[in-house]
């Protein structure tokens, strides 16, 4: 095998998406463009990767990091000169070069692939990855010669009639024998319309030469598609979503209607685990097996074990054992621990803590900045006051403890294993284990007290 380069073009602001955020850095189910595309071209055994940037450099190589090296394109005068960019870290050596755009955020590794292995088998020193479209107005068309090599790309704007009925188009992905592509890259006149430098150029000057060039047609159009606008954005977001709900489903997920089911990239989830209509699942979650989720839910960065249920409830960033059962309209806010066989009722917050196995919390509870132990029972209206103002606190509370409804607990306090807490009670001070603790004005009843007032009359 030859040694392998690419070549991300990465540099335009992406003016028609009107956004501050430079195009490439937009995100399609969860992840910017431009890191589906390395991601992708990981995969082909790829020696170097050279990102071209432009606008917005020190946030692409922000979310790129080490996976590349880059080359800076100061002016956006085409793209030819964008891979002209990358002559200093490949010019000089012998292999393939593949050219991609970063804004093609749905292109397939084994679809590279195809186009490299037919590029190397053929000897050719440049190929093309076309599609054919219904309507192919505006795209560039691939004409081809009788042995089925390119003659030419022509656009839709030079084009002849007869050209115009050709359906096959430029995708506007290319790989080209290396040396070769340097050396024409050199040749390549700005002399047209936009006064740019284009990289299709680079196939006619091969031609010119003899060389042969090839192109590999791809059979799915979609992923091929190019992020312009907020439209395209939209349609390439859908495209991915169906591509990972389909994945999913064959994997032995339930997704009861997955048009209305919103699974991000690298998310793991197990066999016979049932996804309701309406939920959200960001990066980076895991979700064991049998599980019940939805509807109407949302779960970013968590681990969820097995046959845990969470309806109607929102997840962030922590990590929830099995068989709990979370929802309705629960919030599990980040760093929170839960523990195996929990129940975290409707309206129950959670916050920074840890929830031991078994312990409940049914309803209309805060816990925040706070260790809960096993078996524990915080009744309805439980808070742990955390916040003095300034600073946050700890709670802690034992193994076994029972929390009457509507009581709180002043920070930094503990409460010992096995305590009661009586209803109603502000505990501001430790309570020993075993302990039954009431923080609580003694009732007093004045008889005939509202008749005296002449309240009621």
């Amino acid at each position: 095998m030859n040694n392998r380069y690419a070549v991300i073009l990465a540099a335009g602001k992406g003016t028609r998406m009107k956004s501050k955020l430079y195009k490439v850095l937009h995100p399609v189910c969860g992840k910017p463009m431009v890191q589906h595309v390395i991601d992708q071209v990981s995969k082909l055994h790829i020696e170097e990767i050279v990102t071209i940037i432009g606008h917005g450099a020190e946030k692409v190589k922000a979310q790129l990091g080490s996976s590349s090296l880059y080359a800076l394109q100061e002016e956006q005068l085409g793209t030819a000169h964008a891979v002209m960019q990358a002559e200093a870290h490949l010019a000089s050596k012998k292999g393939t070069t593949l050219v991609v755009c970063g804004d093609t955020p749905l292109i397939k590794a084994e679809t590279m692939e195809a186009l490299l292995k037919q590029h190397e088998t053929q000897g050719a020193k440049a190929s093309v990855l076309t599609a054919t479209v219904e309507d192919p107005t505006g795209y560039g068309r691939i004409i081809r010669n009788a042995e089925g090599f390119v003659e030419k790309i022509v656009e839709h704007k030079d084009a002849t009639d007869e050209e115009k009925k050709v359906k096959e188009i430029n995708t506007g992905t290319y790989c080209f024998d290396n040396e070769a592509l340097f050396s024409a890259l050199k040749k390549v006149s700005n002399d047209n319309a936009q006064g740019e430098y284009y990289l299709p150029d680079v196939i006619e000057i091969l031609k010119s030469q003899g060389e042969i060039v090839t192109a590999y047609q791809t059979e799915d159009f979609e992923e091929t598609l190019g992020v312009n606008d907020r439209v395209a954005l939209s349609q390439a977001e859908k495209i991915m979503r169906s591509r990972i709900n389909e994945y999913h489903m064959r994997n032995g997920v339930t997704l009861v209607d997955p048009e209305h089911t919103y699974i991000e990239t690298d998310v793991e989830i197990g066999q016979d685990t049932v996804i309701y209509p309406g939920t959200t699942i960001g990066m980076g979650s895991k979700i064991g097996a049998e599980a019940v989720i939805g509807p109407n839910s949302e779960i970013k960065n968590c681990t969820i074990g097995d046959r845990t249920v969470i309806r109607q409830s929102v997840a962030h960033d922590s990590e929830i054992g099995t068989d709990v059962t979370i929802g309705p309209f629960a919030h599990i806010r980040p760093q929170s621990q839960i523990a195996d066989e929990v129940k975290i009722g409707n309206f129950v917050e959670v916050k920074k803590s840890i929830f031991g196995k078994g312990s409940k919390a049914s309803h209309l509870s805060y816990i925040g900045d706070a260790e809960v132990g096993s078996n524990v029972n915080l009744g309805c209206g439980s808070i742990t006051v955390n916040y003095d103002g300034k600073n946050k606190h700890l709670t802690k509370i034992g193994d076994g403890v029972f929390v009457g409804c509507n009581s709180n607990l002043v920070a930094p306090v503990t409460i010992g294993e096995g305590a009661y807490i009586a209803a109603g009670s502000t505990i501001t001070e430790d309570v020993p284990a075993q302990s039954l603790s009431i923080a609580r004005a003694r009732q007093v009843n004045k008889e005939d007290y509202v008749k005296k007032l002449n309240i009621n009359k």
